[in-house]
């Protein structure tokens, strides 16, 4: 439905006969165009590029001319998924799968480690084992750009407004977002979110209960109880663990700073510039583990976070490097394995050392 009644017009992802005007309006985006010909040919000149870019245009317009569902859309991005972490991981591996069934739509609360990989990896396992992949829930924060928000939203990913100031506007933002969550499910669509706002920067994944009130949201106006509520959404806790986090050193240097100067300023392109090394970066081995879905009746967010936070943590793929920060040393603890965190570290101020020590010792501390 594309008419103005629809009540998630400016946050869901685009339907099948939205996707050919999207895609017209990316290939006419000239910051998009010369962000790609900026990274192909970044040692490029200048008139090369003006050069290149209607032949860009062009190219694109017969590649994507055969682009007319959600579907062919997805089938894209598996490719080129699958050829990604081809050359950036040394296996993916998933667990939990096998007790979830597959005609069901569940909302995944996984830990949040990497903006563009965690929810492409979730997808990846589903896709693997004949399950739908789901929507996924992206803040606005990270969609600055018109032609971000196109390819966000042409890739099943829905709207998060946390820019909103205003009290009023940010409780009815809450209130569309909760409806849209319960109506996808509803209508057989799985969903994929974030335990919290942003990064675990300090590889500490806890669950935000703010994002439990918010599922409620729709609750509250049904006038259901929050108990009742959180067991009709079907939550699945999902944890992924790297071993090697691409962005681990960025990360460390930014909390070094915060904890130095008090405040960390990011720069205009730092998200983007995340997301692009997130994707490129090498990630080691990658496990993501699925949970069983939450039957149990919680009173109250904290404790339904608390058992999330539980599953999260039981089903983390601890890596030795995770054991070697630890300081606990079995016979996995390679040689390597030494060098390979001896070399991050040598590559960051001393004081940011322990931030990053601490980004892959937390997951070992937190299941104890």
């Amino acid at each position: 439905m594309t008419s103005n009644t629809d009540p998630y017009l400016d946050i869901r992802p685009y339907n099948d006969d939205e996707i050919p005007a999207a895609l017209d309006r990316l290939i006419n985006d000239e910051e998009f165009i010369n962000a790609i010909l900026h990274y192909r040919f970044a040692n490029h000149a200048g008139w090369f590029k003006a050069l290149m870019s209607p032949l860009l245009k062009a190219y694109l317009k017969m590649k994507w001319s055969k682009l007319k569902s959600v579907e062919a859309i997805q089938v894209e991005v598996k490719k080129y998924l699958h050829n990604t972490l081809k050359k950036t991981t040394d296996g993916v591996t998933y667990s939990g799968l096998d007790e979830l069934d597959k005609s069901q739509s569940y909302l995944f609360v996984s830990n949040h480690r990497d903006i563009a990989m965690d929810p492409a990896l979730v997808n990846y396992a589903l896709h693997q084992e004949s399950h739908r992949t789901v929507r996924i829930a992206i803040g606005d924060n990270l969609l600055k750009k018109p032609c971000a928000t196109e390819l966000m939203r042409l890739n099943k990913s829905f709207i998060v407004k946390r820019s909103l100031k205003g009290p009023r506007e940010m409780m009815k933002a809450l209130g569309q977002l909760s409806s849209y969550i319960k109506h996808s499910l509803e209508t057989g669509n799985s969903i994929w979110i974030a335990q919290k706002e942003g990064r675990a920067k300090d590889g500490n994944d806890f669950t935000d209960p703010a994002i439990l009130k918010m599922f409620h949201v729709e609750g509250r106006k049904q006038k259901i109880a929050f108990p009742d509520y959180t067991k009709s959404l079907n939550i699945v806790p999902v944890s992924i663990s790297y071993e090697n986090d691409p962005c681990d050193t960025a990360k460390a240097l930014e909390l070094f700073e915060k904890a130095t100067k008090g405040t960390y300023e990011k720069g205009e392109f730092e998200d983007i510039e995340s997301i692009i090394q997130g994707i490129i970066g090498n990630k080691g081995r990658v496990h993501i583990g699925f949970g069983t879905p939450i039957e149990s009746s919680f009173e109250t967010p904290e404790e339904f976070a608390a058992e999330i936070d539980r599953q999260i943590h039981d089903n983390y793929k601890l890596f030795p490097i995770n054991l070697l920060a630890a300081e606990r040393e079995t016979e996995e603890v390679t040689d390597n394995v030494k060098q390979t965190l001896a070399t991050k570290l040598a590559g960051l101020p001393e004081g940011a050392h322990q931030y990053l020590i601490d980004s892959y010792a937390n997951p070992v501390r937190n299941i104890g």
